[in-house]
């Protein structure tokens, strides 16, 4: 079996604090003298129900890893890290997701934190070789006006190359908030150029995906997985071209289903779906990447053209210039000609 950490691939979906490492975390946590929850700390994936109260035991822990990072060189600390653990995997282009908002008390406002891992972004880069570009991203859990906000200040860094701002999200709980009144943001948003990519279907299944794309009109979904229980819903992302960022490792985390071969990922890929697998939260969830796509081999039979396809889709599905998205596509071909 050809290795899966040469194949050439692009990183969608991964948060920002949630792409830390261990290591580092506990770093920072003795730092600053933070007593942190063993369940970060233990390397085994969190597992919870996929209900109200499993939801907030993973806030409960990713707050508490949010809670270490309190300067700028910790934020530049995980953006290049993160660099190289992508680069590790074959990924040539991370597109990472950051919520600003976390960090602007340790570093004078949202303006400067999204500065910040611009700048990290840029500089990482250049030091790893994988073009890493930012997506930020409101919160479910705070005003719609805040999103506004963060979507105007993310209108100010629009671009495709390594460094820039190329998307705006909507995470957090998919049941907390009025989807519908987020959508002035994701309408400057879209004016602006960037590329929308919203969570749902993760959470809740097709009604609440049926609420996303009517109210929000994304690129991609985050996740969107329970579109595979409304085949006509699944029919109607795949005819408008929106792509689904698939992370099994958190599905299977947050008890939406049992273990990775119940994930629907052969569905959605048989339906004509473009996936992009991601990691989402390595930090919580204890798998990376490159552990995706072992899954989809492993647990769904993928062959190798097939985790060739995989890759393309997350190749075509980024916000790449076309000369990377040619690179890469070529690396594909290279690995699976091996």
């Amino acid at each position: 079996m050809r290795d899966l950490a040469k194949l050439p691939k692009t990183h969608l979906h991964l948060h920002f604090t949630g792409s830390m490492r261990t290591a580092t975390l506990k770093d920072l946590a003795d730092r600053y003298d933070v007593r942190l929850p063993h369940a970060l700390l233990d390397g085994d994936p969190l597992r919870v129900p996929a209900t109200e109260r499993g939801w907030f035991r993973f806030q409960r822990l990713y707050d508490a890893a949010r809670a270490c990072v309190r300067s700028e060189a910790d934020m530049r600390r995980i953006v290049h890290e993160a660099a190289e653990d992508d680069a590790a995997e074959g990924s040539g282009r991370l597109e990472i997701q950051v919520d600003p908002t976390s960090y602007a008390p340790f570093v004078g406002g949202i303006t400067p934190a999204v500065e910040i891992v611009l700048d990290a972004a840029r500089t990482a880069s250049a030091a790893t070789g994988v073009e890493v570009a930012v997506v930020v991203a409101a919160s479910r859990m705070r005003h719609p006006l805040d999103a506004r906000v963060l979507a105007r200040l993310a209108a100010q860094h629009v671009g495709q190359d390594a460094g820039e701002v190329v998307g705006f999200g909507l995470s957090n709980d998919e049941r907390r908030g009025d989807t519908a009144e987020f959508a002035r943001a994701f309408s400057i948003a879209r004016d602006a150029g960037l590329a929308l990519v919203p969570h749902g279907g993760e959470l809740l299944g097709p009604v609440h995906v049926h609420e996303v794309l009517r109210e929000l009109d994304p690129d991609r979904l985050g996740h969107g997985v329970r579109a595979a229980e409304d085949p006509r819903l699944l029919a109607d992302i795949v005819e408008r071209g929106i792509a689904l960022e698939v992370c099994p490792a958190s599905n299977v985390s947050l008890g939406v289903y049992d273990d990775d071969a119940q994930v629907p990922l052969g569905a959605l890929v048989d339906a004509g779906a473009q996936v992009a697998l991601g990691a989402d939260d390595p930090l919580l969830f204890g798998s990376r990447l490159v552990a995706q796509y072992e899954s989809a081999r492993t647990d769904h039979g993928f062959s190798d053209a097939e985790l060739a396809d995989l890759a393309r889709s997350s190749i075509r599905a980024s916000r790449a210039r076309a000369a990377t998205k040619t690179r890469l596509l070529a690396g594909v071909d290279d690995w699976l000609a091996d």
